[in-house]
């Protein structure tokens, strides 16, 4: 099981990139549209960089939904591998079964 605080961490970056999200990309296309003026653009970069830091997508982790565990992610069932593993050995996930050779 991780740590309280760092799955509170996480949840609490989730939160601030939904919030800033269109904030952010509205700056972003503003400071790529090389049709504008030099000055517009970079006054674009320095509004962006007064966000705070972890309004940025790029600050979230992939963390397991049962455990909080931050290697070995399963993207598509949003779980580790222990939990996926432990869930399918109780037979509480549908049509997965333990093998054996």
């Amino acid at each position: 099981m991780a740590k309280i605080s760092m799955i509170e961490r996480q949840k609490k970056r989730q939160a601030l990139v939904a919030k800033y999200a269109a904030r952010r990309a509205a700056l972003k296309e503003t400071a790529k549209n090389e049709s504008l003026p030099m000055e517009e653009r970079f006054k674009a970069r320095l509004k962006l960089a007064e966000l705070p830091r972890n309004s940025s997508a790029t600050r979230l982790h992939n963390r397991c939904e049962v455990t909080g565990r931050p290697r070995s992610y399963y993207r598509k069932l949003r779980m580790s591998r222990i939990a996926l593993r432990d869930l399918a050995s109780k037979g509480q996930i549908p049509g997965m079964v333990k093998s054996s050779w």
